[in-house]
This record gives C-alpha cells, sequence and structure tokens, in this order.
C-alpha cells in the first residue's frame, strides 16, 4: 500500500488512521508476551472487512517510536502472524508481510514487520466477534450493516476459494514441468496467460502474478510449505480402535503424505495396499483366489474425492486416514457443498473447488492399476460416490457410510471384508 519507505516513515509521524496501525512487540524472555494472537486476528479482521491497511510491528502505537524487534525473534513474531491469520480467523486470509528496517530516535536501524492486509472478498470473524476499522481504531460492525456487507461480498466475489492468489508465493514457485501436464497452449498465451486460465495463476490487487490454491495443490513439488495442511496423515493401526495404553505399539504404520494432489493420491492408495491384509482361498479346481480386505479401486475413487472436495480455507484441518482391522476411515474438512445432503451425496454433483477437479479431470492415471477403470484421475459424470457405495458393499457386505462431524469434517467409514475361513 505505501510505494516508499520514506512515505512509510512519514505515515508513522503522522500516527494510526484508517489505513495503518502500529503495535509494539514485548518480550518476556524468549516468549512474545504481546500482542496476543487473537488480538492480531481482531486488526486483521478489521482491516479486511473494510478497504485494507496495514500492520506495524515494532513501533510503539502513542509514542510512534521504532522500538525494533531482535532479529533472533523475528521468525517467532512471523509465525504468530501467520497463526492468527490461517487459525484464528474465519474465514482464513493471507497477508504480506515483509521484513525491513526502520530507524529509530537515535538514526538507529531497528527490524519491523509489515503487515499488509487488502481488503477481502469475504467477512471475516475473528475471536473478539465482527471488527471493522473506523479511523484509528477498530470497531465492532453493527448489526445491520454487517447484514448488508455479508450481501455486498457475496454478490462481488468472482471466484472461488481455490482460485484466489497465494500472496506468500511467486508464480516461479509453480514447476512448469508439473502444470505442462494439463496445458493445451494456444499460439501467443504466455505463461501467466495460460495459467490463468487453468486456474492456477491470478493477479493480486497489486497487479502481481501469484500461484493459486489450485496452482500451488497441482503444481508445486512441496504445496504444504505454502499451505500447511494441504496433506494427508494417514495412520495404521493394531485391532479395531486406537488403544495408546496396549503393550505393543499401537500404530503400526504412520506417513504424512505430501506432494501435488495426484501424487498425493497414489501414495495414499500405497499405503493403504501396503498396511491392509490380502487373503488367499484355494479353488476347488485348483489354483488360488485373492480376498483383499478392501477394493483398491474403491480406496482409489474415496481419496480422490477426499482431496478434490475438502475445504482448503479450513487450515486448522487436514485429510486424514486411519485404517482398522474392520474398516477403513477418511475425514474429509468441511461441511457438504450447497445444498447437498448425506442422502443425495449417490444422486447428485457439486464442487466445492471447480479449479482442481477441472484439472484433476485432464490429469491422466498412469498408474498400472487403475489404467482400466478409468483414462483420468477425476470423473466427470459423478460416479463416484455410487461405486464406491456399490463396490464395498459387493466386497464386505455392508454399504459405506457418510456421517457429517460438527457440521464442518465429513467422515466416511468404508468397511473391511471379513477374512476367509478355512474350506
Amino acid at each position: 500500500m505505501f510505494a516508499s519507505r520514506n512515505q512509510l516513515l512519514e505515515r508513522v509521524r503522522l500516527g494510526e488512521d484508517n489505513f495503518l496501525e502500529l503495535k509494539e512487540v514485548r518480550f518476556a524472555g524468549d516468549k512474545i508476551r504481546g500482542p496476543r494472537q487473537d488480538d492480531l486476528a481482531d486488526e486483521f479482521a478489521a482491516f479486511a472487512n473494510s478497504r485494507g491497511g496495514e500492520l506495524l510491528l515494532g513501533v510503539h502505537d502513542e509514542t510512534r517510536e521504532v522500538s525494533g524487534i531482535p532479529i533472533e525473534q523475528l521468525d517467532a513474531v512471523e509465525a504468530l502472524v501467520k497463526q492468527a491469520c490461517e487459525d484464528s480467523l474465519k474465514p482464513p486470509d493471507f497477508p504480506i508481510i515483509e521484513r525491513m528496517t526502520l530507524p529509530d530516535s537515535a538514526g538507529d536501524e531497528k527490524a519491523v514487520l509489515r503487515v499488509e492486509i487488502p481488503r477481502s472478498l469475504n467477512v471475516h470473524q475473528s475471536p473478539g466477534g465482527y471488527f471493522h476499522r473506523v479511523g484509528s481504531s477498530k470497531r465492532q460492525i453493527p448489526p445491520d450493516y454487517l447484514g448488508t456487507l455479508f450481501q455486498q461480498r457475496s454478490q462481488s466475489r468472482p471466484i472461488r476459494f481455490d482460485e484466489t492468489p497465494v500472496s506468500s508465493a511467486t508464480i516461479n514457485e509453480l514447476d512448469e514441468t508439473l502444470w505442462n501436464r494439463f496445458a493445451t497452449p494456444l499460439a501467443g498465451d504466455s505463461n501467466e496467460q495460460l495459467l490463468s486460465k487453468l486456474g492456477m495463476a491470478a493477479q493480486d490487487h497489486e497487479g502481481i502474478w501469484r500461484p493459486t490454491v489450485a496452482g500451488v495443490l497441482l503444481a508445486c513439488r512441496q504445496p504444504e510449505k505454502l499451505l500447511h495442511n494441504a496433506f494427508i496423515q494417514a495412520v495404521a493401526y493394531r485391532g479395531t480402535e486406537i488403544s495408546p495404553q496396549s503393550e505393543k505399539p499401537y500404530q503400526r504404520d504412520a506417513r504424512d503424505i505430501t506432494g501435488p494432489l495426484d501424487h498425493q493420491i497414489f501414495e495414499a492408495c500405497d499405503f493403504v495396499r501396503k498396511n491392509m491384509w490380502v487373503a488367499a482361498r484355494k479353488r476347488p479346481q485348483g489354483g488360488r483366489v485373492d480376498m483383499p480386505q478392501f477394493d483398491m479401486l474403491v480406496i482409489f475413487e474415496a481419496i480422490t474425492n477426499a482431496v478434490a472436495h475438502r475445504d482448503y480455507s479450513m487450515y486448522g484441518s487436514k485429510v486424514r486416514l486411519r485404517l482398522f482391522e474392520d474398516r477403513l476411515e477418511i475425514y474429509i474438512p468441511g461441511s457438504l457443498v450447497n445444498t447437498m445432503t448425506l442422502e443425495s451425496l449417490p444422486y447428485r454433483q457439486a464442487a466445492r473447488n471447480a479449479a482442481i477437479t477441472s484439472q484433476l479431470a485432464r490429469c491422466p492415471i498412469e498408474k498400472e492399476d487403475f489404467i482400466g477403470h478409468r483414462t483420468h484421475i477425476m470423473d466427470k459424470r459423478g460416479e463416484g460416490v455410487p461405486f464406491i457405495l456399490s463396490a464395498s458393499e459387493q466386497l464386505s457386505g455392508k454399504l459405506p457410510e457418510y456421517r457429517l462431524i460438527d457440521n464442518s469434517e465429513l467422515l466416511l467409514t468404508i468397511h473391511a471384508a471379513g477374512r476367509p475361513g478355512p474350506e
């Protein structure tokens, strides 16, 4: 928002206003004593719900003296800012964080953090409620104006969350080898134009090209470094329950599955295949027939749906895969989309992440195990859930179960086949 360091210094000299908040950072030993995470979140929400602004950490709000932040504490203060934005705002926000120095009254350069919060397309709730910026302070949004604000922001919102630019990333962080898999370049298209058409890049409010959430998830080698919960947490347990007090280790295997979404899907399938049992039964006419614990095509469909349809704005959550002796549980962050219900899942389609689902439908399957199932990862015809239900019931004799937990997480339980007894 401020074009130069000199302009920022002049703003600091004039003091706080609609677009500038100053905060001193206080320490008790190595720990940050203030500001608190919830207080920062309230300030960020006030700016985002208004016309945007900047928060300068390391400057006293009353004296306007540059107190600074010790160099060795900059990482901790930046982490506090990120936690406030990602964990204490609903929905999360992605400010621009810049490290810089400003002179104190003696002319000595001190480190500060400059946090720019643009006007948001959402209305953000913080721990203190719903705030907006009025002059040099934050105020609770009056109920009548809050309703109007929700209406205005919903009408003006032109893009879904997976198409929003990630302000902490640069477009160069997208791997050309990865995004070229989805590209059908037209004559004259620049990389930026092509990525924009794919939903993988967009211009931020300053006109800078940045990767979108979809771009990070599909075309970054390590998306979890930019979107911290963009991975699958997989655990295989002994028995049918989680028993930490057991004499034996209660986990047989555990892994955080990272990488681009298509890589996550196939690695998660490999995790299940590695940890499930496969029994064998002799045929009366000779030979043997394998009796797997789960149908791997069902697992492929279920994991694909989980990473494609989860709510990536819920940064306190991740896809969780729990494998037990008698079932597989997949926890998917987010409630059902729009007017979808648990009962309508086998009959209707609704995409929370249009860019992600669109590109996964163009991503070819390269694993031999699944090539015969279909040619591309995502199904455009809405046959995934019906297949999960019918194929699972055929193997185990039990229908899988979908259940909403606190209206913020969808749990899919797939029952295992029973171990065959002796002939």
